[in-house]
């Protein structure tokens, strides 16, 4: 039985232009095998380094996320973010193909690869890697991000755990990944030539910068089904 799971993003440029970004994710860790390639000097963890960062140079000399988010950096280098693509993602499950700006598709790709790079603030999203939405919107990113959660809570409780169904972590884990989105952009705008990834990473800011001081308010958006059953 295979031990990895993979996801295939193809990205198809103007020019007839094709690149290719694999993820291959372990199954037991649910974090991404990083490449054998020696990281270039951007991702070494003290480089503009999150100010939350629990892990330390010594023992983890590059940025576990910085080196993930690598071959999409290579890649969008020339890229202007609403330069339209079209891009084809292929999981286990299923194929999802669309057509949109150069920083959606990026962000959608950034969104599963720092779930799974093993950033210890990134682990409470690895089970919405597991059953990744390519080109989510604001809205199925809330329910599935929220939903996630409470699930988790549930299974903690289940395993007489801690369990929050207040939200409260949830907020608070949002609040520590809008520091590391602060410092990965100071990262990448040492390398990218183009704003393409730099605003991939706005955009999932902003559902960080949203979830913690107004969930409930964006819960008010997608509880219209559940009122009516």
């Amino acid at each position: 039985m295979a031990q990895t799971f993979d996801i295939r993003y193809r990205f198809h440029f103007p020019g007839h232009r094709e690149e290719i970004v694999d993820v291959k994710i372990d199954k037991h860790s649910m974090e991404s095998i990083a490449s054998d390639a020696i990281p270039p000097a951007w991702c070494k963890l003290d480089f503009h380094q999150c100010p939350n960062c629990p892990l330390r140079a010594d023992t983890t000399p590059f940025c576990p996320l910085a080196v993930r988010l690598t071959p999409l950096v290579n890649i969008l280098q020339g890229v202007v973010s609403f330069q339209e693509v079209d891009i084809e993602v292929t999981a286990p499950e299923r194929v999802v193909s669309g057509r949109t700006t150069a920083q959606r598709a990026a962000s959608s790709l950034m969104g599963l690869i720092m779930a799974t790079s093993g950033c210890p603030h990134m682990a409470f999203l690895k089970p919405m890697a597991r059953f990744h939405l390519p080109l989510a919107t604001e809205e199925e990113t809330i329910f599935r991000s929220v939903s996630s959660y409470l699930l988790t809570q549930y299974f903690r409780k289940r395993q007489q755990l801690d369990a929050d169904f207040t939200l409260e972590r949830l907020k608070r884990n949002y609040a520590e990944i809008r520091k590391i989105n602060m410092a990965m952009s100071a990262r990448l705008r040492t390398v990218s030539a183009q704003d393409s990834t730099i605003n991939a990473i706005v955009l999932l800011d902003l559902l960080a910068k949203t979830l913690p001081d107004s969930i409930d308010d964006s819960l008010d958006l997608i509880n219209h089904p559940f009122m009516n059953p």
